[in-house]
C-alpha cells in the first residue's frame, strides 16, 4: 500500500512540472494592469506635480520603471533650464 502511495505522488508531482513548465498549455500574457503615473506631458513639471506623485506599489516596492522614467524627465527638464540660465 505505501508502494501506491509512493507511485500517485510521483505521478502528481510530475503533472505539475509538466504542467508549470507550459507542456499542458500556454498561459495567457500578461497584462500590466498598474497605472501610469499621471503626469503632464505638455508642460514642464512644478513643485506641485512632484508634491502629487505616487508611485504604485509593486511586488517588492515601487516600479523601477515609473522612478526611472520620473528622474530621467526631472534631470532633462534640469538641464534645459540650466543652459537657459547660462545663456542670459
Amino acid at each position: 500500500m505505501m508502494w501506491l502511495f509512493a507511485v500517485l505522488i510521483v505521478l502528481v508531482m510530475g503533472a505539475i512540472a509538466m504542467i508549470a513548465s507550459g507542456r499542458g498549455g500556454a498561459m495567457d500574457a500578461a497584462y500590466d494592469d498598474r497605472p501610469d503615473l499621471a503626469l503632464p506631458t505638455d508642460r514642464p513639471l512644478t513643485a506641485d506635480d512632484l508634491r502629487r506623485v505616487r508611485f504604485p506599489l509593486a511586488l517588492r516596492g515601487y516600479r523601477m520603471s515609473d522612478v526611472d522614467v520620473l528622474l530621467a524627465r526631472l534631470a532633462a527638464e534640469r538641464e534645459d533650464s540650466s543652459g537657459d540660465d547660462q545663456s542670459g
